[in-house]
This record gives structure tokens, sequence and C-alpha cells, in this order.
């Protein structure tokens, strides 16, 4: 399954030129277009937003021409400060992501140090919180709510991956596992979100399965209908609202992904982008989902060009691309979250194949 990476790139949404009056409308929307200074102009390097919180305040990372990330945080009005964990390696691959941001402007996201570990943190204001679960090999902090809980996963050892959530009274780090998930190497729970934590795993036999755990450590798995049930197939979930609705994607038994959403009574509704490619890897990748339960992602075509979309709680699926998002495979518009006030930011690949960030503001 070509599922986005929770440990570098969950990043994947968009929308633009919305003509329909349901939705967003273009001519009442301001696209900015920007890029952290510093960041590299060699395919493959430049700014990739991930996160915003309700004042349109944005986190997110950066690759620099040595291939050293940096992360940084955009404010509403287009200021950046860079935020480098003082413990982040300064070589190639290695450096400091940022991957989630709360309404008090705390940062949650991981590093990897000069041997290649890697280390979750948080950081506000100047000050960083360093995370590393007990027993891991890896840590990465992938997500943060208004209270200051992190969520994310951990590696141990052998490769296993398992979920934690971390208090952000005590800071202790509880670690769960959904039930069914694998203990092999590259199997086990993955999980990107807080609250009633929402996320994914993978079984003995490679499957992705989605999975909803309760504060109370209770556990709801689930499959799409419509989900294959060979290695690298399955269910995964992306992000949960304030109201319980989970959307994530399914790849079905030839590999072509579709986007689900699937209400808090369990219901799931599946959707699939006009246009969106049917072979092995292509489709609909849904993103994010706010509060209003607008659903963000983006798709696939049969080339392999990236374009955004957003759909609405009744359905209705508006498309667009960034201008001047590159047209080849690979390329395109790949949107990241949309806030509350129906703000959309994301990034798209130049036809250089460098990335560039973009916010929509209705």
């Amino acid at each position: 399954m070509q599922r986005k990476s929770e440990y570098q790139n969950r990043l994947c949404l968009l929308v633009l030129a919305l003509a329909l009056s349901s939705v967003i409308s273009a001519n009442a929307s301001t696209l900015v277009k920007f890029s952290v200074t510093g960041a590299g102009t060699a395919a493959g390097q430049g700014t990739f937003p991930a996160a915003i919180n309700a004042s349109g305040v944005i986190a997110g990372y950066y690759i620099d021409a040595n291939n050293v990330y940096h992360a940084f945080q955009r404010s509403a009005n287009g200021g950046f400060t860079p935020i480098d964990d003082p413990s982040a390696g300064t070589s190639a691959g290695q450096g400091t992501w940022a991957f989630g941001i709360n309404a008090a402007e705390t940062i949650a996201g991981f590093y990897i140090d000069s041997s290649f570990a890697v280390h979750g943190y948080s950081y506000f204001q100047g000050v960083f919180t360093e995370i590393d679960a007990a027993g891991a090999d890896g840590t990465l902090a992938l997500n943060i709510n208004d209270a200051d809980t992190i969520a994310g996963s951990y590696f141990d050892p052998a490769g296993v991956h398992h979920g934690f959530v971390r208090s952000a009274t005590t800071g202790v780090i509880t670690s769960f596992d959904a039930p069914g998930a694998g203990t092999g190497s590259g199997q086990g729970t993955m999980t990107p979100s807080v609250g009633d934590i929402t996320g994914d795993y993978i079984d003995d036999g490679g499957v992705y399965h989605g999975f909803v755990r309760a504060p109370s450590d209770s556990f709801d798995t689930f499959n799409a209908p419509g989900a294959g049930t060979a290695s690298g197939q399955g269910t995964s979930t992306a992000a949960i609202n304030d109201k319980g609705k989970i959307t994530g994607s399914y790849a079905d038994s030839n590999g072509v992904l579709h986007g689900f959403v699937r209400a808090g009574n369990g219901s799931i509704t599946e959707f699939s982008v006009t246009g969106a490619g049917a072979g092995n890897g292509q489709g609909t990748y849904a993103q994010y989902i706010n509060s209003a339960g607008f659903v963000v992602g983006n798709y696939i075509d049969a080339n392999g060009v990236n374009h955004g979309f957003q759909r609405t709680v009744g359905g209705v699926i508006a498309k667009g691309d960034v201008p001047g998002a590159g047209t080849a495979s690979g390329q395109g518009t790949l949107p990241s979250a949309s806030n509350a006030t129906g703000t959309i930011e994301g990034f798209f690949y130049d036809s250089g194949g460098v990335a560039h960030g973009f916010v929509l503001i209705p």
C-alpha cells in the first residue's frame, strides 16, 4: 500500500478554484505561496507545511541545499521562526521535523541526531522538551492537542511499532498496541492523533487496519468494506475531528486507493475523486477532516500527477491545483491540513521537483 509516511510526510491536501457555493468560493479566497529562507532549490528539497492551528499559524519543515531538515513556524501574517532542536544532527538526512501545533502554538515533532537516532520533542517559545518512550529505538511525536497532550509512535529494537500518548501534566508516556497488531519488524501500531486516538496497525500478514482508542484504553478496530486483504493493502486512517469522525484511505485488492469517512457510530462512507487513476498506488488520498466535517486530500491521476480536492459533509467534491504546480509524475499539489475556519495549507512540487508551501484563506 503506497501510503504517506507518518514520520516524514503526512502532508497532502488542497483546494483551489472552488466555485461551488456550498464550499469555498475561489473569488472570495486568498491564495498565498511561500518558501522558507534557506530551503533548498534542487528536486526533492524545499518547504513542507504540515499542520495549522485555529489562528492560522503553520508548523512544518524544510530541506536545505545539503539535505538537512529544519522545522519552522509561520505566523498568520507570514513571519517565520526557524526551529532546530539543539541535539539534532547536521548531516544529510538528519535534522528537525515539525508535525503538530496547538492553539497555544506549542509544536510537536521529532529530530534525528548525529548517530541517526530518532527522538521526539515539544517546543514552546524557544524551549525544547525531549520525548523518548521507554525501550524505544526511536520516538516520533506526531500530534498535540490544546491540552498539550502529545501522541505518536515509537519503534523498538526489533523494528516493531507501538503507539503512545504523553500526559501534559505529568510527562508520563503511556504506550499501547492495538489488538491484532503484528509483532514483526515493520509491523505494529501507528498513531497520529490525540484525544480519542485514531491510527492504524499492520498485522502479521502485512495488512493495514484502522482503530480508535478511547482515553480509557478501550479499542474499536475497523476496516473499510472495500479494503483489500493482501500484504500492503487494507485501511489506513489519517485524522479524527472533535465530533469523532475519521477520514483516511484504503487500498483495494488491486492496490488502488480510495477515501473514506467513518462516522461516530461506526458507519463508513467510501468515495473516490473523479479523475483519480486506477493503477496500483494511484487513486484518492483523504488526509484531514476539520471540525465542520470537510475532508481535504489529494488524488493521483493516471499519469502519476497529484491534484487537490475538498469534500463537503454532503459528499460534494471540488478539485483544484495551485498555479505553478508541476504536471509530471510525482509533481502537483499536496495539501496538509485544514483548520476550523476553513483555511487550508499544504505544499506543491513545481516543474523542477522543488516543494513550496501554500495557504488558502477563505
